[in-house]
């Protein structure tokens, strides 16, 4: 069985057992679990749902792996040529890891 899920603008392909990254957001302090309730689509083997546009009463419930998770650093490098001027950033992006426990279709 797999849903696909939309957060923030993304769309994830989700099966139990599926370990992603979703951006970060504010939650109580100490949660364990999340609950993604905008489902586009489920399929449970031949019989498929699809939304138009969610599927109704469907949710993918996942727990919190690390709240805090980042990716990997980003360098941006500005340089004008013959004008000594040169500008080195970085960003890291901080996302939580979850993984997927159960969908509800």
């Amino acid at each position: 069985m797999y849903a696909v899920i939309e957060d923030s603008g993304l769309q994830f392909r989700v099966s139990e057992g599926d370990v992603l990254n979703v951006d970060l957001r504010e939650m109580d302090q100490g949660a364990e679990q999340i609950e993604f309730d905008r489902v586009l689509l489920t399929s449970d083997g031949d019989k498929v749902k699809v939304g138009t546009p969610l599927v109704k009463g469907a949710k993918v419930v996942a727990e919190i792996l690390n709240p805090s998770a980042k990716g990997k650093k980003i360098h941006i490098f500005h340089l004008r040529r013959r004008k000594a001027s040169r500008r080195k950033t970085g960003h890291r992006q901080k996302y939580i890891q979850v993984r997927v426990t159960k969908i509800v279709a």
